[in-house]
Parts: structure tokens; sequence; C-alpha cells
């Protein structure tokens, strides 16, 4: 919320056009097609969804109905794609660290897993932008997939996790198909370990794989193993314990109206003020600024 009336407050008095401050394969015919119809050929071709540039990361500009039918079509051909959910931690992540935010741009979607991401692509020009989390995604394309019969590979967390997983997603999607599920090491593979596992996935058909490890790790590892692996590569976090039921995820509600700090403040309040606020400060500095400077340009 503070995020957004410093955005808000900042911004009020400039005209909306220039506020706007997409990149220049930004076109505004292809937003209005998004708006009429939110499964235009736009996004079903082999044309890339929208990015749009926050703090010097390319945002995908997408609702998540489009998102799934662009990951689906990529999963059918078996295309070499990869997926990051990010959030404002992420993003500040990615401007101090170069190698990082290379891995970021060189993303073929990264969605806005945090409210500030999408109050800014609204002042934007996006005003139909959702908050897209990793839960969600993970859900709702396990939906889809298993109405069109695209099987995926969980690879990640522990066995225990896996397990919980696998007996919710029988309930949840009883038509699903499950390529395989395996937990990775905290350690880094070897060569001879990474090598097998990429023939594992390969050979199990798998056209998505969902990949749970902690960021920037699961970013760095997408990144590693793109054009090796021939799946969307979708980078979900924590989500594989919130789903079995382990770990509890910030309600829906809260995310929308931007409260998510209050519940991640009590579940960790150390690890909060350490980590969120320095960081919420960076992100804020840096999105005002960016603002600031590219309403001058256009003066």
């Amino acid at each position: 919320m503070l995020i957004a009336l410093l955005v808000e407050s900042v911004t009020a008095f400039i005209p909306s056009s220039q506020v706007a401050f997409l990149p220049t394969f930004y076109l505004k015919e292809s937003m209005e097609m998004l708006a009429k119809d939110p499964n235009s050929e736009l996004f079903s071709t082999d044309m890339e969804p929208l990015r749009i540039d926050v703090i010097g990361s390319l945002i995908t500009a997408a609702p998540i109905d489009v998102l799934v039918n662009v990951i689906l079509v990529w999963a059918k051909q078996h295309k070499s794609k990869m997926v990051c959910i990010a959030n404002t931690h992420m993003l500040v992540d990615a401007h101090q660290k170069p190698s990082f935010g290379e891995v970021l741009n060189d993303s073929d979607i990264v969605t806005p897993n945090a409210m500030p991401l999408v109050w800014l692509l609204k002042r934007m020009g996006v005003k139909t932008q959702e908050i897209v989390t990793s839960l969600n995604l993970m859900q709702c394309l396990c939906q889809k997939a298993s109405q069109q019969k695209v099987s995926i590979f969980f690879l990640g967390s522990q066995c225990l996790i896996l397990q919980k997983m696998r007996h919710r997603l029988a309930q949840d999607f009883p038509e699903l198909l499950i390529a395989g599920m395996e937990p990775l090491p905290i350690r880094p593979l070897t060569l001879d370990q990474r090598q097998k596992l990429i023939q594992r996935i390969k050979h199990s058909g798998a056209g998505l794989v969902m990949i749970a490890y902690s960021s920037p790790k699961q970013e760095y590892w997408m990144a590693e193993h793109k054009n090796q692996i021939e799946a969307v590569m979708i980078g979900v976090g924590g989500a594989f314990p919130a789903y079995a039921g382990l770990n509890s995820s910030v309600p829906t509600w809260m995310k929308e109206i931007g409260f998510e700090w209050i519940y991640r403040f009590f579940q960790e309040p150390t690890k909060f003020w350490k980590k969120h606020v320095k960081t919420t400060s960076i992100f804020i500095h840096l999105a005002l600024n960016q603002i600031w400077n590219r309403y001058f340009e256009l003066r």
C-alpha cells in the first residue's frame, strides 16, 4: 500500500500518456487486442508476450489466462522455455547483481508476483494487469494441462512434500498426466547426475517442468538448463509445500490489496525486518526514480 500511495502521489498530476514508459517494441494496438480478446492470436503464435521495463527487469504484461495459453502452446511443441515469477525482492536483486539481471531478462516470461509491480504496471498503461503468483499459476496450469493432455514433471522440494502433492493432485486434477516427481538436493548435481536427470525428463515426455527451489537458485538452474531440457521450465519456489498443505500461503485477498507484508511480518518478524523492509525501500526509490526520469524525458 505504501508503494501505491507514493506512486500515485508522484504521478497524480502527470497525464497517463506521459506516465507510461513502455519499451519501443510495445504496441498500443496489441493491448487493445488483448483487452477485447484475452485469447487473441497475438499470444498464440510464436510472438512473445509483451514485456515492460520495471527498474531494469522486463516484466510480462498479460493476464494469467493468456500466460497459461502461451505456456501450453510452447509445452505442446516441447520448446525449451523459462518462466520466472518475480516479486520486488527479486527485481532489486536483479538490479544490484547484473548476472542475475541477465538471467531474468533472458527468461521468456517474468510474471508480477507482488502488488507493487501490478500497481506500477497499471500506472504504465496496463490497466487490466493482475497479480500472478506461483501457486496460482501452478494450479491453473495443472487444470488446463489435464484437459489438454500435457504432462508435467515436478522437480525439487522433498520426498514427503512430493508424496502429499501427488495425493492432492490426484484429487484436484484426476486426469492430470504426471510425467515424474523428483526432489533436488541442496548441493549442486555432478555432471553425470545432471545429464541423467535431463535424460529422465526427456524420456518422460513432459511438456512442463515445475521447479521448486529457492530464489535465485531456481532461476540460475533454469538458465543453465535452457536448450537442454525440451520443455517449459517454471520456477515456482515455495508453491510445492504450500500446495501440499505443509506451509501456509498468503491469502489471495491479502495479496490483491497489498497487505501481504502484514502476513509475512507476523510469520517471520526478524526475517521480514532484515530482508523485506530494506528491499522495499530500495524498490520504492528505484521505481519513483524511473517514473520521474521518464517523465522529464517526455516533456
